[in-house]
């Protein structure tokens, strides 16, 4: 069994497809095929279901996928032990965000890529529970979130970096630009464009709402912060969303929200069982310089 074949492996189970593999990989078809034949003949069993041109994983397959993502994963932080140990401060992060924590993000990076200027980084936008799954299949290093440090699960290091508070967005030419807070109840007279269910912001929404028996009128649902924005930019909308969301957007106005339970937790989170490069920590320390400022422009 070869590191080679493995990461032919997980390629081809992650798109179901073994042509569409190769092209991803680089190689033919046929040697991929191969490949994976001779993983199946080390291992004396199927890991694919043949259907056509696609494929699918056996139940052998399944749980054979966990083992080659965190065997794949321990190479690679055995060469990053070494780089670290050489200290040399080249190598890759891959950080996963939230959309809420973009102005937090981008002012640690700009920061951390003056003093590691050769570290290659990948940043990746998602909802909570996508990046969660990224977290647990080892696509990413760490995740910028509003997952709660009470959040269960083993896996993980969740560490609070501030306090946002759930907020009416308007336009600054909104007559109510000005209020200092506003009731849910005044907001439910507005029409609002909100993110799509599943987000985590939107199911920390609607706990409020139920528990408060009000009903918004809802225009549209958006699997984007970025359109909600946009889309209140116009003055037609308004949106709601975390304080901490008004990335880019100078001209708009976040109201916070009355009531108790209106703040969330932003944090960070790092896998328990993964190696935890140099850059990576260094990344931390920096953002951790940046939250004190946060925490006085979004907390209370």
């Amino acid at each position: 069994m070869e590191l080679r074949q493995l990461k032919y492996f997980v390629c081809a189970a992650e798109l179901s497809n073994f042509t569409q593999a190769a092209e991803e990989l680089y190689i033919t078809q046929s040697t991929l095929s191969h490949q994976i034949k001779e993983l199946e003949n080390s291992l004396d069993t199927l890991l694919f279901d043949r259907i056509g041109k696609r494929v699918k994983l056996t139940e052998a397959g399944e749980i054979m996928l966990h083992y080659a993502r965190k065997t794949i994963l321990q190479a690679e932080e055995g060469k990053q032990v070494l780089l670290d140990l050489n200290n040399k401060k080249t190598g890759k992060l891959i950080i996963g965000a939230t959309y809420g924590l973009t102005e937090l993000l981008m002012q640690s990076l700009t920061q951390f890529s003056e003093q590691y200027p050769d570290i290659e980084i990948q940043i990746i936008f998602a909802s909570t529970a996508d990046l969660l799954h990224k977290m647990h299949h080892y696509e990413i290093d760490c995740m910028l979130s509003f997952l709660p440090v009470s959040h269960k699960d083993r896996q993980l290091e969740i560490i609070k970096l501030f306090r946002a508070t759930l907020s009416l967005v308007v336009h600054q030419s909104h007559p109510w630009s000005a209020v200092r807070k506003v009731s849910l109840q005044k907001v439910s007279t507005l029409p609002v464009v909100l993110p799509s269910q599943g987000y985590s912001i939107r199911n920390f929404l609607d706990e409020v709402l139920d528990e408060n028996n009000i009903m918004l009128k809802i225009a549209m649902e958006i699997n984007d912060i970025h359109s909600l924005l946009k889309l209140t930019n116009t003055k037609r909308w308004n949106t709601i969303l975390m304080n901490s969301s008004l990335f880019g957007f100078p001209q708009l106005k976040a109201i916070p929200l009355e009531g108790k339970n209106m703040q969330r937790e932003a944090t960070i989170a790092f896998s328990v069982e993964v190696y935890r490069k140099k850059a990576l920590t260094a990344f931390y320390e920096i953002m951790k310089g940046r939250c004190a400022t946060f925490q006085q422009q979004f907390g209370q």
